[in-house]
């Protein structure tokens, strides 16, 4: 029996991972669920799964879901805050910590799953972009083990060869190829990508995701984030990633070996398949996945990603290529971007209008400490807020 923490348990992706623990209740049991404010889902997942804490991020938050908890007779002890939720990731009872906080507020948390050793199931991309040499050498440090979530990064897991995990060469991998569907506007003219509402953007043609990181694939910068993964994950250079896309989102990701040799992992788009996969490696188990049926695919179509009408891409990799704080720049910018966005107070094109701006004023320094990292973070959310402020305002652009 396993015990896991799920970080995010009311997001998409902690809800699915609840759905394929529910499926093994043999073999998996809840120690921990947090989340920010959402009560009314933390409410009904502690009574369903009977977790021996619920942490909510938000200390209001907190005293409501303690007072309904108790209506209902509950045993789950309910604790606010970040220092209770890295205790619930780094805590001995835990075998297991599915990150999936959305944005910068899950770094903290995954790095003390790293630091006490445990099985990281990573699906917050933001702990990678912002942390990655400081979170690897945690992992390693800490004698973690890091597993992959995001549909891509898993199916290269999957494909990978032993060597190729250790050492791109020794493993005889060539290249790493993303696979990106291209979002709802992958077929939009740049007239007609200037007057994408938040409603159109929030409308993914193949998954199923929450705000953040639909509009993210709808701009590509999903895709850039990404890509920094990949470059930490598995020791790739920005010139061994490259980006296809692939609108169908069948083919998760491929390794290309010198050989010539393609090795793919297909699979219908689904999130509850990198997570079975996750909570079980190296086994195998039950996801609740429905079987891929070719012969209603019909057909698989690629096509190169287009930089000029969706440039975040290409900005992620500057970042990359920069090295040092400009990926935590990038994440730090594009979370503001994303969240005025959806808000209405910029349009389309200002995300990726904003992140430049950020990463070309903004210094780029060496990565020292998590300190550093958090202050760089809060400066450059400074910075994006003032932008859009000044985006607001046409007089305040004119001086």
């Amino acid at each position: 029996m396993q015990n896991i923490t799920i970080l995010g348990s009311t997001g998409t992706i902690g809800e699915q991972t609840l759905d394929v623990i529910a499926r093994h209740p043999q073999r998996y049991k809840v120690f921990a669920l947090t989340a920010n404010t959402n009560t009314k889902v933390m409410l009904q997942q502690c009574l369903d799964f009977q977790p021996q804490y619920a942490v909510m991020l938000d200390a209001a938050a907190a005293k409501v879901l303690a007072e309904q908890l108790a209506t209902h007779n509950s045993k789950t002890v309910v604790l606010s805050g970040l220092s209770n939720l890295e205790q619930v990731c780094s805590d001995a009872a835990v075998d297991a910590v599915m990150a999936a906080i959305v944005g910068a507020a899950g770094l903290k948390p995954a790095m003390a799953a790293a630091s006490a050793g445990k099985r990281i199931l990573l699906a917050n991309k933001e702990t990678l972009v912002m942390a990655g040499s400081l979170f690897m050498d945690a992992v390693k440090q800490g004698g973690a083990i890091l597993l992959p979530i995001d549909s891509e990064h898993n199916a290269i897991f999957q494909v990978m060869s032993p060597q190729g995990l250790e050492n791109l060469k020794d493993g005889g991998v060539r290249k790493i190829i993303l696979t990106a569907s291209g979002g709802p506007f992958r077929q939009y003219t740049q007239a007609q990508i200037d007057k994408v509402t938040p409603a159109m953007a929030l409308k993914h043609p193949n998954w199923v995701m929450g705000a953040k990181i639909t509009v993210d694939s709808a701009t590509l910068m999903n895709k850039g984030l990404e890509v920094i993964e990949a470059h930490w994950l598995f020791n790739a250079q920005p010139s061994q990633i490259e980006v296809v896309v692939h609108p169908q989102s069948v083919i998760h990701s491929m390794v290309e070996y010198v050989d010539g040799s393609v090795l793919a992992q297909l699979g219908n788009p689904d999130m509850r398949t990198p997570i079975a996969y996750g909570l079980a490696y190296p086994e195998r188990i039950d996801s609740g996945v429905s079987s891929l049926d070719f012969l209603t695919i019909g057909q698989l179509e690629f096509e190169a990603p287009d930089t000029k009408r969706f440039p975040c891409l290409q900005l992620a990799y500057d970042a990359l290529k920069a090295g040092g704080t400009a990926s935590t720049i990038l994440n730090a910018a594009n979370e503001v971007a994303v969240n005025a966005f959806l808000n209405d107070q910029i349009g389309f094109k200002g995300i990726s209008d904003l992140i430049a701006s950020a990463l070309n004023k903004l210094a780029i320094e060496n990565v020292n400490a998590i300190e550093q990292l958090v202050e760089v973070d809060r400066e450059a959310r400074q910075y994006a807020g003032d932008w859009i402020a000044r985006s607001m305002n046409p007089k305040a652009l004119a001086c």
